[in-house]
């Protein structure tokens, strides 16, 4: 607030007959209070453009000493030039006229009109409840008012519903007069880099060849690549810079480049102008999603369909239409979401957003265990929202095997075309590159022989001139240097044109897709991208614990490939064929085939063992025996030299007795059972067993250990009959309860 002082020049116009009307309203406790008057113009442009209406509002001053105020007593607050009146946010000076109204300040507010003070229904009522609370009068070219009166305040408040509907024809005059513009596509909007605008209006291409080159590369790129990151990551490897033209302040429509960001790419990516399209409404408004801060409608992103105005093959194209398309289907299929495939990730789950569950039709998460090369897909979403039980799971290297196996039989036939697509590309990328490099070593050159015309150019007496233009060109040399110096060595390390070994690398490994595959340079995500240009989704249906589970290929094409394939289980008994498996071992072991001979017999016919292992061992066949059981033939070996009667070796009366030879070691160590160990340099363990201590170590094999007791696996009776059999130095000291069996 500026007090009025007499070096403020304005023009003093005859006060109009309304202000003699109403003198009585005044009271001489009004006067004793300040009178101010606001001052207020829309824009920075009204201020200029329109000063008969500003020195007009400064000439109220006058009117207040009219009205018997004091010079002193007179406030102009002006601190609201060039701000609209929509809102009191942004204006100070009338929240500072507000606060001096509560505080019981003011006495008399003057102003031309009531659209000075507000255009807000909610500010003008706010400030009209205020005066009727401290006795504040309001007066305007019409009048002092009193709000405390009814009539008064009641046509204040429908003066202020005027100022404020007035506001919204002239908005709603302005949008329909843009729109109508824009769907002609006369309406002038902002151009993306790699545009220009030419003086009569025309949307063209950016004369600068670089620029062009740049955009043109962006989008093939990503064509290429897939992702947001990735693109970034190519562009900031290859020190390629986005060249942008200035459009404000210093400088404007000059060329300056810019290192790549995430934001300017997707930007790119999702503007319609490089496919040709002129269009306008793509952000509208949305009131009632505002942000925190000042009172302003926040923009949302709407689709196509909701556009204002979409003019297609208007302006000229980087891209056609289609591409577009694709690329916005390819950002939004790289959401991190439920419902989308997602992006290229490096672990090595190949089916990652593209397994789906057969039983919901909910995409397949990924869980990975404590080995890097070990994972699951899981369906969780029914628990996940519902609580219920989880649909189903499923190995995730057994379903990678098969589906890469079909992807690999699919692309067989095509060996030849990616061998020339591929030469092609590695080609053509070259070419971009070294593109590139030309134009930026063109412009280095370019500026420094400007840079040397305009030294050439100084009058040598000026010193003070040519001393800054000597550095700059020095400058510019500098960079030119440095820039070759830098194309030196990157056209070293990477020749232009391809060299005959490099295309005989080439061609060798399109023709032999499988090895290419399994390569150790080839990464997990370079599998995964080749699986997704085939593959739209894999149905997995393993509902069940058995091993078998159906799967379904969607291929890009519309084909569809069914198959199943045979998953690890935990146990023998989720196997589909137990049955049958447990009958034929039982018969085997009837017919009195030994562990090994069974294991051979069971793999000749095509049993498999669950888990991981794909053939049966003697331990495995031990297991399902004692599970069904049923005991072994005993496999007795050749009778050994320097073994007595019934004496074993470890691994025979193991295989005898059904259980692990390691167990049996650690029997023996203990001395559990009667056993002895032979002189150097055979140190074999002889293990006496006649057919009784068969028997009954195989009956105490089968017994669960007692609750919170050892297992006795001696009888020390039978021990100590047999004293020449067991030599004490051979045992371990009790204490040691390593690999204990119970």
């Amino acid at each position: 607030m500026t007090a009025s002082s007499p070096s403020r020049a304005v023009a003093r116009a005859e006060p109009p007959r309304a202000w003699r009307e109403r003198p009585e309203a005044v009271e001489p406790w009004h006067r004793e209070r300040l009178a101010v008057v606001y001052v207020r113009q829309s824009t920075p442009q009204q201020v200029l453009d329109h000063q008969e209406s500003t020195r007009l509002q400064y000439g109220l001053t006058a009117r207040a000493r009219e009205l018997g105020w004091a010079p002193e007593r007179v406030v102009v607050v002006d601190d609201d030039l060039g701000r609209s009146g929509a809102s009191a946010a942004d204006r100070l000076g009338f929240q500072r006229l507000v606060s001096e109204v509560g505080l019981g300040h003011v006495g008399l507010i003057l102003g031309v009109e009531m659209s000075r003070l507000a255009r807000s229904g909610k500010d003008w009522h706010q400030l009209l409840e205020l005066c009727a609370l401290f006795g504040t009068l309001i007066a305007d070219s019409d009048g002092v008012y009193d709000p405390a009166q009814y009539n008064d305040r009641l046509l204040l408040g429908l003066k202020g519903t005027l100022s404020e509907a007035e506001l919204h024809l002239l908005k709603q005059r302005m949008h329909q007069g843009a729109l109508n513009k824009a769907r002609r596509g006369a309406l002038a909007v902002g151009l993306p880099t790699g545009y220009a605008r030419r003086a009569s209006g025309e949307a063209v291409f950016d004369p600068d060849e670089q620029v062009q080159h740049v955009v043109r590369l962006i989008f093939r790129k990503f064509e290429e690549l897939g992702t947001l990151n990735a693109l970034l990551h190519y562009l900031v490897e290859h020190r390629v810079q986005v060249g942008i033209r200035v459009r404000e302040r210093v400088g404007r429509g000059e060329l300056v480049w810019r290192r790549p960001s995430r934001v300017l790419l997707q930007n790119m990516l999702k503007s319609p102008v490089y496919a040709g399209a002129y269009a306008y409404g793509r952000r509208p408004a949305e009131p009632r999603r505002r942000p925190p801060g000042p009172p302003h409608a926040e923009r949302v992103v709407v689709g196509s369909a909701a556009w204002l105005v979409l003019l297609r093959d208007r302006l000229p194209a980087y891209i056609g239409w289609e591409q577009y398309e694709r690329n916005l289907g390819r950002l939004a299929a790289n959401r991190a979401r439920a419902d989308a495939v997602g992006a290229v990730r490096h672990g090595p789950a190949l089916l990652t957003g593209l397994a789906v569950c057969a039983g919901c039709g909910c995409r397949m998460t990924v869980r990975y265990s404590g080995r890097a090369d070990r994972h699951t897909y899981v369906c969780n979403r029914q628990r996940t929202d519902y609580g219920a039980a989880a649909c189903q799971h499923v190995a995730g290297p057994c379903l990678d095997r098969f589906v890469g196996a079909r992807v690999l039989a699919a692309l067989a036939p095509a060996a030849l075309e990616l061998s020339l697509a591929a030469a092609e590309h590695v080609a053509r990328e070259r070419d971009d590159l070294a593109r590139l490099w030309q134009q930026r070593r063109e412009r280095a050159a370019y500026d420094a022989e400007r840079a040397g015309r305009q030294y050439h150019l100084v009058e040598p007496e000026n010193r003070l001139v040519a001393r800054q233009l000597e550095r700059e060109w020095e400058e510019k040399l500098a960079a030119q240097r440095r820039l070759e110096e830098e194309y030196d060595r990157v056209a070293h390390a990477q020749p232009r044109v391809l060299t005959a070994a490099e295309r005989e690398d080439i061609r060798r490994w399109a023709a032999d897709i499988p090895a290419l595959w399994e390569a150790a340079s080839t990464t997990a995500a370079d599998r995964k991208e080749i699986v997704r240009q085939v593959v739209d989704r894999v149905v997995v249906d393993a509902r069940g614990t058995d091993e078998r589970v159906r799967v379904a290929i969607a291929w890009a094409g519309g084909a569809r490939t069914d198959g199943e394939l045979v998953r690890p289980v935990a146990k023998l008994a989720q196997l589909s064929y137990y049955p049958a498996l447990a009958a034929r071992v039982r018969a085997l072991a009837e017919a009195g085939l030994a562990s090994p001979q069974i294991a051979d017999r069971l793999n000749a016919e095509g049993f498999r063992p669950p888990k991981r292992r794909e053939r049966f061992g003697r331990q495995g066949v031990n297991d399902l025996l004692h599970q069904l059981g049923a005991s072994p033939a005993r496999a007795r070996a050749p009778h050994r030299v320097g073994f007595g009667p019934h004496e074993w070796g470890i691994v025979e009366l193991a295989g005898a007795i059904g259980m692990p030879g390691i167990t049996l070691y650690t029997w023996v160590r203990r001395g559990w059972v009667t056993a002895r160990r032979e002189d150097p340099p055979s140190g074999r363990w002889a293990v006496w067993a006649d057919d009784a201590e068969v028997q009954r170590l195989r009956q105490l094999h089968r017994r669960p250990p007692g609750h919170g007791q050892r297992r006795r696996w001696v009888d020390d009776a039978a021990a100590a009959s047999l004293p020449h059999l067991a030599r004490p130095h051979d045992k371990i000291d009790e204490g040691d309860t390593a690999n204990d069996p119970a």
